[in-house]
């Protein structure tokens, strides 16, 4: 199997060694231990919340070609030359894989005197659940013996910046864990810090550990409680952007101004006012205020996805249509700045935040304050879109619009869950995430980090975390079965033969686990951890039926078969027979026991558990996904259960199965009237697709992307044939669409198809496959060869 080729190199420490972002990194310094310390403030015991600003002055009697550091922080820094954003990071990680980025910062040098300068912060106990830590500590290791000088030791200087400080979000009444709201003291921040040593009382830094690779160990074979790793993605996305309109105003004139930029907004002394601003649509940014003058005034900014509907004058969870906001209250987390009366000032917090409604809650002192101006810096993943789809509904075309902007909202350092409330990687989206993202825009590199990252979650008993990496230990015992299949995917889509194989311990761990829960009877036993498979109204807390004693879900039994079924394709592709038939084994005695105690006669239906008192689509798509039945069988299950709205439904997160079992059971042409549902939500103004059907709590969540994938794999039907995507098949299901045109990245080019239905029920048009790649088309149960170029498609009869 042939290595894939992007424009970046993947790697992972332990396998091969590409380059950075922005500069080549010396390879020596992953296995030797780099010569550059972690550095601290003297003070601290680098447990606490805190702000600390580092410094050292180079100086240069010609700017270098090429100067390129190492550079890492916890939890984060912000890298500045000569006052200038360099680069934020480090991507997160774990301890045993602290991430450090490799950055040329030559084009910001100057002859003379240059500052190099770095704000790095701890937000402890408050910091994001996504975030995870050692102690608080800034390391940069220069590349080659040009850039030693700029190594972090006891040459460099710090301060603890007074000015933040950080408070809980705790009164959403909803999960929230994206970390602290902030509160930055403009008489407390050395304005000048970046570019003047002036009027600061720099201390020497306090030094610690040197930095350790991943692949150090020194001649007992001791190691760091913190292990160092090149970047594996590329810097995020940065982008200004303008607020699209003001919504309302009280207080103050001439707010629209505030975000033209056309000229400064004044704030009367001893007045308050409030500016509700409109994004226009959701999105991730790093909010800029711009301010001079009114000293002793205090400026919120509260953000949200949309405003909600009060009752009693309380927000309620009622959104309503998102677009409105007449009658509607602002909800939802907060910053806070409290202004020190100087001039060409400007506050960003120190992580983005997540918005589509910003409110300005403004009193002043006995000085106007003039604001002279507000917009954002949109941040993301760099995910470019490079799939398109035309048909004659442009309803079609607004869906995956939206679907794209779910997705890229969704994706960062991590892909997560939602960017508003969690920041959370957990498995069952990220699986979603990593299809969608791949037929969209052919960049898998987050994809293998997630891979990566759930493999190195695994606890000792053999189960993934549900969610990776988090500084809480989760178990969704369900999930780890999800990651399996996950591999799957990642095996048909990509050419990684030795990160993939190097999942298969991880794989029969996960296996193992399981079977050692199968009852006498053949059924999974009771399971432990937090059993979630889909929000489900008359499921508590996302666990599907039980029987009395905990034990028995049809639903989870029938994953645990698909998710085998699964991994014997891993074990066929790598060739091992022997795993393949003796889990083959295992599946068919898990499968053939809850068809016996759970199939319901008269309802021609499969009950949730052998006691046959509920029943969901879950476990009847989950039994057609593992081959429960035969082909007559399916079709007419699956007919059963797309039309049965007694029994419990998928949510938009498992409508990726039901999709999945629709198009198995040769029914992949209804997938274009199940988009109703979404259609719908962007007549309620939803500008991303939301976690739930209302009332829901975040309104962009990524496991209800799911179109990017099934436009591509579904309706255009371009899917793999055969393992790496080697060759491809090609069923499209234009259900009632007239035609469609679309196109997707492959690595060996773009696949394209151009279809048009005839009167015939029949498909004519076009398929255009990149050279090297060859595939089938199939068409009324009936198929011909592809090859690379051109081909004409004629009805197949």
């Amino acid at each position: 199997m042939n290595k894939i080729k992007l424009t970046f190199l993947v790697v992972f420490c332990g396998l091969l060694i590409g380059a950075q972002n922005t500069a080549d990194m010396n390879s020596k310094l992953l296995k030797d231990l780099w010569s550059a310390k972690w550095v601290s403030h003297p003070d601290i015991t680098g447990n606490e919340t805190g702000v600390y600003l580092f410094k050292k002055v180079l100086s240069f009697k010609t700017v270098p070609h090429d100067y390129v550091i190492n550079i890492s922080a916890d939890n984060r820094y912000i890298l500045y030359i000569n006052g200038k954003v360099v680069a934020r990071g480090p991507a997160r990680g774990d301890l045993n894989r602290w991430l450090f980025d490799t950055i040329d910062i030559a084009p910001y040098l100057k002859a003379g005197e240059n500052h190099v300068a770095a704000k790095v912060w701890n937000m402890a106990q408050l910091k994001p659940v996504a975030q995870m830590s050692l102690e608080t500590g800034l390391i940069i290791q220069g590349n080659t013996e040009q850039e030693q000088e700029i190594n972090t030791n006891n040459t460099w200087s710090v301060v603890a910046d007074q000015a933040y400080s950080f408070y809980k979000i705790k009164d959403l009444r909803r999960f929230y864990a994206s970390g602290p709201g902030e509160k930055f003291n403009g008489d407390l921040h050395p304005w000048h810090w970046k570019t003047s040593d002036n009027e600061i009382a720099w201390e020497k830094v306090k030094e610690g550990n040197n930095g350790t690779p991943m692949n150090y160990y020194n001649i007992t074979g001791k190691t760091d409680m913190r292990l160092l790793c090149p970047r594996s993605i590329p810097m995020m996305e940065a982008k200004m952007q303008n607020f699209a309109e003001v919504r309302s105003v009280e207080g103050v004139k001439n707010a629209k101004a505030l975000i033209a930029g056309s000229k400064p907004v004044k704030i009367p002394a001893n007045s308050s006012a409030v500016i509700l601003l409109d994004q226009g649509h959701l999105t991730n940014a790093y909010p800029q205020i711009k301010y001079s003058k009114g000293a002793n005034s205090h400026i919120k900014i509260t953000y949200a996805e949309s405003l909600f509907i009060p009752k009693d004058g309380k927000p309620t969870f009622n959104k309503g249509n998102r677009n409105d906001v007449e009658g509607k209250v602002m909800w939802g987390n907060y910053d806070v700045i409290e202004i020190d009366g100087g001039d060409d000032r400007l506050f960003e917090p120190l992580w983005w935040r997540s918005f589509r409604y910003v409110e300005l809650e403004i009193t002043t002192g006995e000085e106007p304050l003039i604001l002279e101006g507000f917009n954002s810096e949109f941040t993301g993943y760099p995910f470019e879109l490079k799939s398109s789809f035309e048909s004659e509904d442009s309803r079609m075309s607004d869906i995956f619009n939206v679907a794209w902007r779910t997705q890229r909202l969704c994706a960062g350092e991590l892909f997560f869950d939602c960017p508003y409330y969690e920041q959370l990687q957990y498995t069952g989206d990220t699986r979603i995430q990593g299809l969608n993202t791949a037929y969209a825009s052919g960049d898998t590199r987050l994809w293998k980090d997630a891979i990566q990252d759930y493999y190195d979650s695994r606890l000792p008993f053999g189960l993934t975390q549900s969610r990776y990496p988090s500084s809480t230990q989760q178990i969704i015992a369900p999930f780890s079965l999800v990651w399996i299949t996950m591999v799957n995917d990642y095996m048909m889509h990509c050419e990684d033969d030795q990160f993939i194989e190097k999942m298969v311990p991880a794989i029969l761990d996960i296996l193992n686990w399981y079977d050692a829960r199968v009852a006498e009877n053949g059924m999974l036993g009771k399971l432990e951890s937090w059993l979630f498979v889909d929000w489900v109204d008359e499921w508590k807390t996302g666990y599907p039926p039980l029987t009395q004693e905990k034990e028995y879900s049809t639903v989870i039994g029938m994953q645990y078969v698909y998710t085998i079924q699964k991994a014997m394709e891993i074990f066929e592709a790598y060739g091992m027979s022997g795993l393949r038939d003796k889990w083959g084994q295992k599946a068919e005695v898990t499968q053939n026991a809850i068809l016996e105690h759970c199939w319901d006669e008269d309802k021609q239906l499969l009950a949730d558990t052998p006691e046959k008192t509920t029943f969901s689509q879950h476990a009847n798509v989950l039994a057609i996904l593992s081959n429960a039945f035969d082909e007559t069988q399916e079709k007419e299950l699956m007919q059963r259960v797309f039309n049965d709205k007694d029994m419990a439904q998928t949510s938009f997160y498992f409508d990726f199965y039901k999709i999945a079992a629709l198009k198995k059971a040769g029914l992949g042409d209804r997938y274009i009237s199940t988009l109703n549902t979404l259609s719908d939500l962007i007549d309620k103004g939803l500008t991303t697709f939301p976690e739930k059907a209302d009332p829901t709590r975040s309104d962009c969540h990524a496991w209800s992307a799911s179109p990017l994938y099934y436009y591509m794999s579904l309706i255009c039907g371009i899917e793999p044939d055969a393992p790496e995507f080697n060759s491809v098949k090609i069923e499209p299901h234009m259900g009632d669409l007239e035609w469609v045109k679309g196109s997707m990245p492959h690595r060996f080019g773009e696949i394209k198809v151009n279809l048009k239905q005839t009167k015939n029920n029949g498909i004519v048009g076009s398929i255009y496959l990149p050279e090297n790649l060859t595939g089938t088309y199939v068409q009324n149960g009936k198929q011909i060869s592809l090859k690379s170029g051109e081909n004409q498609i004629d009805e197949l009869h």
